[in-house]
């Protein structure tokens, strides 16, 4: 018996050749018992070399491509689908020595449909799922890990197979961590192997790690402030006075004395009234921080910072609230 195995949809070749042979032949039958024959079925005669027919219903993906008067009866079977796997029989019947038998057992093969989701993870300290790498319809089963050398912390995955009933199978794997901020940008790599695929398919991630804004501070650069926070995603940054219900918007001209460009504030004139409580509010859907920003005029001379550590920037208390 020779085994071949052709992936769905492509051409098999169904070997039969009997060359070393000097008999005469009168004809070559094929046989089939495969899934969408379960039973033993005759369906193709040669019996010359222009005169080939086919038994029980025609099907036009079978070709003959042998020579019947060298004694080959090879056939070709294109577009190959699931039903066509099992045994083929060439039966060669000589004048002689009657009938002769060789068998192809045909195993089609199935590539994996690949695909990789990431959760929403938030911030925290404890075991969590973190991705999943599935490697669905295939044939034979395909192979699922993760390469997770870039992170020193420990990960995990677990896999898990489902069955179908065309005899393909589905594999899962799962990747498992706790959700620090040592890991929020880190790259990973599901991989996938399968006899079906002529490479092992590499899907890349970078895991990212959900947080409110940390660490909110105000850093000075001349006469500009700049609001800088720690956030995934990144942070919102607005701009407000306290004596004024709404934010300082980026379309005031510059004319005005003092503009909010994204997280730049900005003051273009020195200016008695512009003296007072600044804040800024970097936001993102997991919570928000506030970081203050206190501006004083004594002696025509401009002092910047929080009680009386002038020319520093530094918030004056920052307040963190999270989103349900």
């Amino acid at each position: 018996v020779r085994s071949d195995a052709v992936l769905l949809g492509g051409t098999a070749l169904l070997p039969c050749d009997f060359s070393q042979s000097t008999e005469d032949h009168a004809q070559i039958s094929w046989q089939r018992k495969t899934k969408g024959k379960p039973l033993v079925d005759n369906f193709f005669v040669i019996e010359s070399a222009t005169k080939h027919n086919y038994v029980n219903g025609g099907d036009n993906r079978f070709k003959f491509i042998g020579d019947f008067p060298k004694r080959d009866g090879t056939l070709q079977l294109s577009n190959v689908t699931l039903m066509d796997e099992g045994t083929y029989t060439c039966i060669f019947t000589f004048f002689n020595s009657g009938n002769l038998r060789k068998e192809v057992s045909l195993t089609v093969f199935v590539p994996p449909s690949t695909s990789l989701k990431a959760e929403e993870i938030f911030e925290g300290d404890e075991e969590v799922h973190l991705a999943s790498c599935a490697a669905r319809g295939a044939k034979p089963r395909a192979l699922v890990r993760w390469d997770t050398t870039n992170i020193q912390e420990t990960l995990r995955f677990t896999n898990s197979t489902t069955p179908h009933e065309n005899g393909t199978v589905t594999t899962v794997s799962s990747l498992f961590g706790i959700p620090t901020q040592n890991i929020t940008a880190r790259p990973v790599r599901c991989i996938v192997t399968s006899e079906a695929l002529r490479e092992e398919l590499v899907l890349p991630l970078t895991l990212q790690i959900n947080f409110p804004p940390l660490n909110t501070l105000i850093s000075e650069r001349s006469d500009d402030f700049e609001c800088i926070s720690e956030a995934n995603p990144s942070a919102s940054i607005t701009w407000r006075k306290h004596s004024s219900p709404n934010s300082l918007r980026k379309e005031l001209s510059l004319s005005k004395p003092v503009s909010a460009e994204g997280a730049t504030l900005s003051f273009l004139k020195k200016k008695s009234d512009l003296q007072g409580l600044f804040e800024c509010e970097a936001k993102n859907r997991y919570g928000s921080q506030t970081a203050y920003l206190y501006v004083h005029l004594h002696s025509d001379c401009w002092t910047y910072g929080i009680g009386r550590r002038s020319h520093q920037m530094k918030a004056a208390h920052q307040k963190t609230t999270h989103s349900d």
